[in-house]
């Protein structure tokens, strides 16, 4: 009984997963038809920023040197310039990105994201179509949204 039942866990699950690989084949296209409309403006991009902005990587936990900026201000877009977030909108998630409960009005466009054989929410530069994060439902605020970006995908413009 308890190996039968195992046995039909194991296939549902190899079902699932076989299933998610098939549609991120057939949304890939999709995918590429998205990315065509992302455009570097920022020259002076490093390739790590190229590399997570329009090939939508990730960069290392912990290493955002903007995880610890307390000052007022706004956060930027490295690619195009565009104000993303506000100072204080910013929160310590502990995750190791820099995380936000939201960001400026018109900032994104977002999309589906399927990697990892999970559904998640992908969020781009409305003006450059740059990658920037994923948004999750596990925010500490009102608005129970937590941005959470690459840290190299932000410029911070303090208050003056």
């Amino acid at each position: 009984m308890l190996e039968s039942y195992l046995m039909n866990r194991y296939r549902r699950k190899f079902v699932e997963l076989f299933g998610l690989s098939c549609l991120s084949v057939i949304l890939l296209p999709c995918n590429l038809l998205y990315s065509a409309t992302k455009k570097i403006i920022n020259p002076d991009l490093t390739e790590e920023q190229k590399k997570i902005m329009f090939e939508e990587s990730t960069e290392r936990p912990f290493s955002s040197s903007l995880n610890n900026e307390k000052r007022k201000g706004f956060f930027h877009c490295a690619n195009c310039g565009a104000k993303l977030f506000a100072s204080n909108a910013k929160f310590d998630s502990g995750t190791g990105w820099p995380s936000f409960t939201e960001s400026l009005p018109g900032a994104f466009k977002t999309k589906i994201d399927y990697s990892f054989g999970m559904k998640r929410v992908e969020y781009h530069c409305a003006k450059c179509g740059a990658h920037h994060g994923h948004i999750f439902e596990d925010g500490s605020t009102a608005t129970q949204k937590r941005f959470c970006s690459n840290g190299l995908c932000l410029i911070f413009k303090p208050d003056n």
